[in-house]
């Protein structure tokens, strides 16, 4: 992709996403095919006075490792990373997959071990949150992105620029303006005590009481487009069916439907993949809780992708992600598993309403407050 618009994406993110500052140090660390990109915000950052450091991450390494690594290997938890993720001020993680199924024949019980020694890393970072440790991560168009998304390379590279407002004059100012409308949903919900999602196939009822919602803006994903928090732990109930296939650590799960009684799935369904969705629910002691509940803001993003980063994001649904909470709502779920699964209550999915405290405040895919 060569294309004048990496520089305005590069810019924007280290400029609004991370605000960094001179003297700050910044990891990129980015998936091959995406170094068009790094160099853009290896010299944004350079020109910011940041000192930024770039990490190039070869295509294929991560299923040689996950296929011919030793048990001791897969739970390894290297100094180094740890450190590096203690250390730096910022981190920008570009994704730019070349082959979205990769990983799809990799034994899942392998893949849990290593991501339980990679959450040990990735906690150093976000426990840092209070500390202003800042990270964003983005996704590079590649031709295997466009193909999962049904779509040709040049409308794909087009979708992504329209949900980042990269095709605007001032991207940051109409971040700005988008977290100003997500603000009012946000001081709205962190006066609900109780939530209830209804749509096809979904009845599902939670307690949000003293956790705090997250605005979403364009900060953290790039593109954002959400407000989240942590439901309380054991308050879930009621059975939820997933719109949309998901995606997990390259196994994609068609029709998961999960019922939940006081916070734990007690059954799990799928039409396709289900031996993968058990193994990752048998993680550990956390994998079959919610940590997040979140509400999809962001109506430039219309179609599914299978990807998480886009289709969590489309205006009109509801995601709820099994595993690990995010401590700043306060949630306390730990795992290693954080997994977003996405419900849609669009009228031409067949419409849905969310409930607060009883009252309707999102009907057919719109906010009614």
């Amino acid at each position: 992709m060569n294309d004048p618009r990496l520089t305005k994406w590069a810019d924007t993110m280290t400029q609004y996403s991370l605000s960094l500052k001179p003297g700050q140090q910044l990891l990129i660390r980015v998936e091959e095919a995406g170094v068009p990109l790094a160099r853009e915000v290896y010299a944004s950052a350079l020109r910011q006075g940041a000192h930024p450091h770039v990490q190039v991450l070869l295509d294929g390494l991560d299923e040689v490792f996950l296929t011919t690594a030793r048990d001791a290997q897969l739970e390894f938890v290297s100094p180094i990373r740890k450190f590096e993720f203690e250390t730096v001020d910022a981190l920008c993680t570009i994704m730019a997959p070349t082959n979205t199924a990769r990983l799809s024949g990799v034994d899942p019980a392998r893949q849990a071990k290593a991501q339980k020694a990679n959450s040990v890393i990735r906690k150093s970072l976000s426990e840092r949150g209070a500390k202003k440790a800042d990270w964003v991560l983005t996704l590079y168009p590649t031709p295997a992105a466009a193909q999962n998304a049904g779509i040709s390379l040049r409308a794909y590279e087009d979708f992504v620029m329209s949900a980042m407002f990269l095709d605007q004059d001032d991207p940051a100012e109409a971040w700005r303006e988008f977290s100003k409308k997500q603000q009012h949903y946000v001081d709205y919900l962190n006066g609900v005590k109780h939530l209830r999602f209804v749509a096809v196939d979904t009845d599902i009822t939670m307690s949000v009481e003293g956790r705090r919602w997250v605005n979403s803006d364009g900060h953290r994903n790039f593109p954002s487009g959400e407000v989240f928090s942590g439901p309380v732990e054991n308050s879930v109930n009621g059975r939820v069916r997933y719109t949309f296939p998901t995606a997990h650590l390259g196994h994609e799960v068609h029709d998961i439907q999960l019922t939940f009684e006081s916070g734990r799935v007690v059954k799990a369904e799928a039409s396709s993949g289900l031996e993968f969705l058990e193994e990752m629910l048998e993680t550990d002691a956390g994998a079959r809780t919610l940590g997040e509940v979140a509400i999809g803001n962001n109506y430039g993003v219309k179609r599914y992708t299978r990807n998480t980063l886009y289709d969590e994001k489309i205006g009109g649904t509801f995601h709820l992600a099994l595993g690990n909470a995010y401590p700043e709502t306060g949630g306390v779920n730990s795992s290693a598993v954080h997994w977003d699964m996405v419900c849609d209550m669009r009228l031409e999915a067949g419409g849905g309403a969310i409930y607060a405290d009883g009252v309707v405040i999102h009907e057919n895919g719109e906010w009614k407050i």
